[in-house]
C-alpha cells in the first residue's frame, strides 16, 4: 500500500532545471521536504541583509557562480560544490558580485531575513 504522501515527496529532482524556471532573484524557491526541513533553490545578486537565524543553523550549497558570506570575524567565500553551515544564531550577511545559484537546507517556515524582517522578506513558494 503506497501513502499518497510518500509517493508525491518521492520523485526526483532537476536542480537545473529548477533554477532555470525562474529569474527573480533573492527568492526562495522550495524543491523537497525532508521531514521538517525544506530543500529550497534561490539566485542572488548583489547584497542581502544582515541578519541571524537564533533557532537553526543555515546550510549554503553553491551550485553555480560564486558566493560570499560576511560574518562579523571574517568572510568564507565559496565556489560551485561548496557548501558552509552558518551556525544558529551568527549573523552573517550573503553577497554575490555576479549572479550566484545555490541550494539552502532549513528547518521549514525559516525566514529569509531571520531576526531582522522587513521588505526582503519572502516566503519560499514551491518550484
Amino acid at each position: 500500500m503506497t501513502n499518497s504522501r510518500t509517493a508525491q515527496q518521492a520523485r526526483k529532482v532537476n536542480i537545473a532545471e529548477k533554477l532555470a524556471a525562474f529569474t527573480e532573484q533573492w527568492a526562495q524557491r522550495r524543491i523537497a521536504r525532508v521531514n521538517d526541513y525544506e530543500v529550497k533553490v534561490a539566485k542572488l545578486q548583489g547584497e542581502f541583509i544582515w541578519h541571524a537565524h537564533e533557532d537553526t543553523d543555515e546550510m549554503f550549497l553553491v551550485v553555480s557562480g560564486s558566493l560570499t558570506i560576511h560574518l562579523r570575524d571574517g568572510d568564507v567565500t565559496l565556489g560551485p560544490g561548496e557548501l558552509y553551515v552558518v551556525p544558529r544564531g551568527v549573523e552573517h550577511c550573503p553577497a554575490a558580485a555576479e549572479e550566484a545559484s545555490i541550494l539552502l537546507f532549513e528547518p521549514a517556515g525559516t525566514p529569509n531575513t531571520g531576526d531582522q524582517g522587513g521588505e526582503r522578506t519572502r516566503t519560499a513558494v514551491d518550484a
